[in-house]
């Protein structure tokens, strides 16, 4: 199962950071480029220990729809959400945040499966990695921006 770590150090508060990243409209401005909304669940605030979301956007050119639920909240420090349905064969998606004096240390964890067995490994292989670990890094740049601003 592959696995993408980013970390990301972001001048700003522990608590603006988590919170920032487990708000539905920021994911939304920060998932732009794949124009990725909440259509069922929670559709809007913070998600919270329990909730589920289910997110619409463009991959590849294909509408999709995922399913996700926060399996595990410990506030400020960490959150967990796992795929519940969606185009995936499995993911874990773990947010860590360490406090220090200047800023907060944001770490996003994605483990995945790809579907279709030995066709979605070559498929992870020549393009799905590299695609997720690019998603990955600008919603995490997108974030810091943000919390950088509103800290200010």
């Amino acid at each position: 199962m592959p696995v993408i770590r980013h970390t990301t150090y972001i001048i700003a508060p522990i608590t603006t950071c988590f919170d920032l990243a487990r708000n539905v409209e920021i994911h939304t401005k920060t998932t732009a480029k794949t124009n990725e909304k909440a259509v069922a669940g929670v559709k809007t605030g913070l998600l919270n220990l329990g909730d589920s979301i289910t997110w619409e956007a463009t991959h590849f050119g294909f509408k999709q729809k995922l399913t996700a639920k926060i399996i595990e909240m410990n506030m400020p420090f960490r959150f967990v959400d796992v795929m519940v349905k969606g185009a995936f064969h499995s993911f874990t998606h773990t947010h860590e945040f360490v406090e220090f004096d200047t800023g907060t240390m944001m770490t996003d964890t994605f483990e995945y499966k790809a579907p279709f067995g030995f066709i979605g490994i070559m498929a992870d292989k020549l393009f799905l990695e590299k695609y997720m670990r690019n998603f990955i890094l600008v919603r995490a740049d997108e974030l810091k921006k943000i919390a950088e601003t509103k800290h200010v």
